[in-house]
C-alpha cells in the first residue's frame, strides 16, 4: 500500500488520550448512557424554541464545553447572529462531497428535509442518513441508542472509510452524548458532531465544525505511524495547504505561483476524501484564504504548522502574500523576486485589459468578500462598503487594512439591515449581496448579482482572477437602462401597502401601524419584566 511515513513536528505532546478509556455500553447489554430528561420536558423545547431556552437547555444537559469552544471560536455580532441558511447545511455539504463518506443527521424532520433539500438543490448525489425520533426516545435516552444502532449497521469497510453523524438543535439542546459513540466500527471512523443553530451562527463555519473535526481525528491517526498517501502520492515540492473552499481553477492557478519558490499547491480544505487531510497535514505552511476556518487552524498549530493570511488577489494582495509564504517557508529573496516579477506584470496588465468603472457594494455569507472587493477595487471600482456574515480573525486583517486604507467601510458579522441600509446609503451602480440584498435593489431599479452563485462561482487568484470578475459585472451593469425603461413604466405600482392584486386602489392607514407598533412594544416591555420577577 502507497502510504505516508511519520511527519515532523511537535504532534506527540500535543495528543490527548481520546476516551477509548470510557466505558461505553455494548449493543448487548442495554446499559443507556444518561440524558438530561428534564432539560427536554420544559415547554417549547423544539425547533420553534427561543435560541436563549435551547442553549440554557444545551448547557443543564451537558453540553456548556462545546457551547463555550463555539463561542470562543465564532464570536456572534452585537446584533445576535447573521440571518442565513441553517448552520448545519454547511457541515452537510462537507460530508457529502467527500468519497466514501456516509452522512447522517439527527434532528427534527421539518429540519432534516429542508437541509436534505438544499443539499440536492446544490448538487449534492448521494443519500443523507436519518434518526428520527420523538419525546419519548428523546427523553428516555433511546435516541442515542438508535443513533448508535444506525451507525453500526452502516459501518461496511467495503464502502466508506467515514460516517458522520450530525446533532442538529433538538438533539443538542437535549444532550444526546455522541462522544460516547466508538471511535471506529470494523476499520471505519466514526465521527460525532453538533451544529446547532444557536452555537455555530452561520453555514460557512459549520464547515469549520466538520472539517475540523477530521483533521483532529486524522493528526491522531499520523502521530500513531504511517498513513494513507493521496491518490497522486505524495508531493515532490514542499506544500502549502489551502483553507477555505475555492473555485476549482484557482488551486491550479496558486500552485503556478508557488512553483518559482520551489513550493506546490497541497490539498483545499475541506478535503475531498479522507487521504488527503494527512497530505494537508503534512504541509509547510498553512494559507488561509477564507480567514475564519479557526477549528481547523489549531489542529494545524498543534501539527506545528504556520498559518499565512489574505491571498493572491490582484496585484498588491499577489505581491503581499508570495511575500508572506516564501517568508515563512524560508525561501530565498532571489526565488520571491522571480516569482513577483514573473506573476505581478502580468496581473497588472490583465486588471488594466478588463476595467470596471462603477460604484459597487458587496455582502454576502462565504467568507471571501474581502478578497472580492480587492479585486474590485484594483479592476478600478468603487467599493464603500464591504458586508461579510463571519467574524473577524487575524488572518482578514490584511484585507481589512488594505481595504480601509481605500475608504472602504468593513462590515464582519453584517446583519442584513447593515447590508439593506449600505444600498440605501450609496445608492450603488451595482449591489452584489445574498438573495434579499439583490431583491431589494431590484426594487429600486439598481443592477444587482448574487454573491454565492455569480461571484464565488469564478476564479478569483493569480492572473486567472483579475479579469475574471469584470464581463459578468460589466453585463449587469449594461442593464441600468433596461432597469430604467422598466421603472418608468410601472412607477410606484405594486410597492409597499399597494402590493399585490387589487380590485380598488389601497389606501395607506399609517395611524393603524402606529397603533400596533405601540402595543407590540407594550407587550415585549411586559414580558421582560415577567421574566425578570
Amino acid at each position: 500500500m502507497n502510504v505516508m511515513p511519520r511527519y515532523s513536528g511537535p504532534i506527540g505532546e500535543s495528543i490527548v488520550s481520546d476516551p477509548a478509556d470510557l466505558d461505553v455500553a455494548s449493543e448487548s447489554d442495554g446499559a443507556t448512557p444518561a440524558i438530561n430528561a428534564a432539560a427536554t420536558k420544559a415547554d417549547g423545547l423544539g425547533c420553534h424554541a427561543g435560541a436563549a431556552e435551547m442553549k440554557a437547555a444545551a448547557e443543564a444537559a451537558g453540553k456548556s464545553e462545546i457551547l463555550d469552544r463555539y463561542a470562543a471560536d465564532y464570536p456572534k455580532g452585537p446584533h445576535d447572529q447573521p440571518q442565513s441558511m441553517c448552520p448545519a447545511f454547511g457541515s452537510l455539504r462537507v460530508g457529502l462531497r467527500m468519497r466514501r463518506t456516509a452522512t447522517i443527521l439527527s434532528g427534527s424532520a421539518c429540519c432534516v428535509y429542508g437541509l436534505t433539500f438544499v443539499s440536492h438543490f446544490y448538487g449534492a448525489r448521494r443519500t443523507v442518513g436519518y434518526v428520527p425520533f420523538n419525546s419519548e426516545t428523546l427523553v428516555t435516552g433511546k435516541l442515542f441508542e438508535d443513533i448508535r444502532d444506525a451507525v453500526f449497521k452502516l459501518a461496511d469497510p467495503e464502502h466508506y472509510d467515514t460516517i458522520i453523524i450530525t446533532n442538529l438543535c433538538v438533539p443538542t439542546a437535549s444532550g444526546v452524548p455522541l462522544d460516547l459513540l466508538p471511535n471506529e466500527i470494523n476499520g471505519v471512523r466514526i465521527i460525532g458532531i453538533d451544529v446547532p443553530g444557536f452555537g455555530v451562527p452561520t453555514h460557512a463555519e459549520a464547515k469549520d465544525v466538520l472539517a475540523g473535526a477530521m483533521l483532529e481525528y486524522a493528526r491522531k491517526e499520523a502521530e500513531q505511524g504511517p498513513v494513507q498517501a493521496p491518490r497522486g502520492g505524495r508531493s515532490e515540492r514542499p506544500t502549502v495547504t489551502l483553507l477555505g473552499e475555492m473555485f476549482p481553477a484557482d488551486p491550479v492557478g496558486i500552485n503556478m505561483m508557488l512553483e518559482p519558490l520551489g513550493l506546490a499547491a497541497g490539498p483545499v480544505v475541506p478535503t475531498r476524501e479522507w487521504r488527503e487531510l494527512y497530505a494537508a497535514l503534512d504541509c509547510q505552511v498553512v494559507a488561509a484564504i477564507h480567514p475564519f476556518y479557526k477549528a481547523c487552524v489549531r489542529q494545524f498549530d498543534l501539527a506545528g504548522r504556520k498559518t499565512v493570511g489574505s491571498a493572491p488577489v490582484g496585484h498588491d494582495g499577489t505581491e503581499t502574500w508570495l511575500e508572506a509564504i516564501g517568508t515563512a517557508c524560508n525561501v530565498s529573496r532571489d526565488k520571491i523576486d522571480a516569482a513577483k516579477n514573473r506573476f505581478l506584470p502580468a496581473i497588472k496588465a490583465a486588471l488594466a485589459a478588463k476595467p470596471i468603472d462603477a460604484r459597487i457594494t458587496v455582502s454576502g455569507y462565504e467568507g471571501s468578500e474581502l478578497l472580492v472587493a480587492r479585486l474590485l477595487i484594483e479592476s478600478g471600482a468603487r467599493v464603500p462598503y464591504v458586508g461579510t456574515a463571519v467574524p473577524r480573525t487575524p488572518w482578514s486583517d490584511l484585507d481589512r487594512e488594505w481595504l480601509e486604507a481605500k475608504g472602504v467601510r468593513v462590515q464582519y458579522r453584517a446583519s442584513l439591515e447593515q447590508d439593506f441600509a449600505a444600498v440605501d446609503e450609496f445608492k450603488p451602480d451595482l449591489a452584489i449581496g445574498t438573495t434579499p440584498v439583490v431583491q431589494k435593489a431590484k426594487t429600486m431599479a439598481i443592477p444587482a448579482l448574487y454573491f454565492t452563485n455569480l461571484i464565488s462561482a469564478r476564479p478569483l487568484f493569480g492572473v486567472a482572477g483579475a479579469g475574471s470578475l469584470a464581463q459578468v459585472i460589466n453585463a449587469a451593469l449594461a442593464n441600468q437602462a433596461r432597469f430604467d425603461e422598466m421603472k418608468e413604466f410601472f412607477g410606484d405600482v405594486g410597492q409597499g401597502y399597494a402590493a399585490g392584486v387589487w380590485e380598488d386602489t389601497p389606501k395607506d392607514n399609517p395611524a393603524f401601524r402606529e397603533k400596533y407598533r405601540k402595543q407590540i412594544e407594550a407587550a415585549a416591555k411586559k414580558r421582560k419584566a415577567e421574566e425578570m420577577i
